[in-house]
């Protein structure tokens, strides 16, 4: 593969970080996770801490001083930002929170969508995500151009042109095509997915063992984004970082997980919202 992209050259974009608000979210990870799921327990911001901690990484990368100042306030005082984008603190909300270079925060709201919560804590069983929808799971596409990696696909912001392009090639014309696209970098490493975290299963074969699989996912090193569900299934020991080269998977990997020659440009696998 050639890369045939141009650099991306965008002087004005913001940082953000997606999440889900939801008032049922301290119950249900009591029920669900207890002890393994990251602090705060009681908040009602899905994973918050990793995503305050990701977007100060974006701001310290880009030296965006003012930024990092807001950011490195106590998770306490970031709450009383969010809780103020709030309509109804009885129901559930998606929160995009954008920053600016000034350290200005807005947050866009909307309504989050019915979602049994028990899905959102690792381990998640793939027969309870599958029962969910009758398009799971989703048809990966390997994009046919190679992604340079930059800043841009380590530091989640507003500049996203190079994963519009890699859904146009992909022909995915509405986030709710059960299609995801596979961003490959010039090495023909496996990065990430336009809108996801894309984890793939790998048997393992040991003489006189049983045949078992471990869960793998591409290493920042690939050119990939920070991504907080990534985070928290590498800290909870979910799955483990390996680099993962496009010539390595076969189609179907979630059904028959063993790494064989590649022929169709088209793989299963197991995606989360990054």
């Amino acid at each position: 593969m050639n890369s045939n992209q141009p650099e991306d050259t965008t002087t004005e974009f913001s940082l953000i970080s997606s999440l889900r608000y939801d008032p049922d979210l301290p119950s249900a990870t009591s029920v669900y996770a207890k002890e393994r799921y990251p602090e705060p327990h009681d908040s009602p911001y899905y994973l918050l801490r990793f995503h305050q901690d990701r977007l100060l990484k974006g701001a310290t990368n880009f030296k965006w001083l003012k930024a990092a100042a807001f950011l490195q306030q106590p998770l306490e005082k970031f709450v009383e930002t969010l809780d103020k984008f709030i309509p109804d603190r009885s129901k559930a909300w998606r929160l995009r929170i954008v920053v600016d270079v000034e350290g200005r925060c807005s947050v866009d709201v909307h309504p989050a969508s019915a979602w049994p919560l028990r899905c959102m804590f690792l381990p998640t069983s793939f027969d309870q995500l599958e029962s969910l929808n009758s398009s799971f799971p989703w048809r990966l596409i390997v994009d046919s151009v190679p992604t340079k990696p930059s800043d841009f696909t380590t530091y989640k912001s507003t500049s996203r042109a190079h994963y519009d392009s890699a859904r146009r090639r992909a022909g995915i014309k509405s986030p709710s095509d059960p299609i995801e696209v596979l961003l490959v970098n010039p090495l023909g490493e496996v990065m990430e997915g336009s809108i996801t975290t894309a984890y793939f299963r790998r048997r393992l074969h040991h003489p006189q063992e049983e045949i078992r699989s471990e869960w793998i996912t591409p290493p920042i090193s690939s050119g990939g984004m920070i991504s907080v569900s990534r985070q928290y299934a590498l800290d909870h020991g979910f799955c483990t970082e390996q680099i993962i080269r496009v010539d390595e998977l076969v189609d179907r990997e979630n059904l028959d997980p063993k790494f064989g020659s590649y022929r169709p440009k088209r793989v299963q696998g197991s995606v989360f919202k990054n």
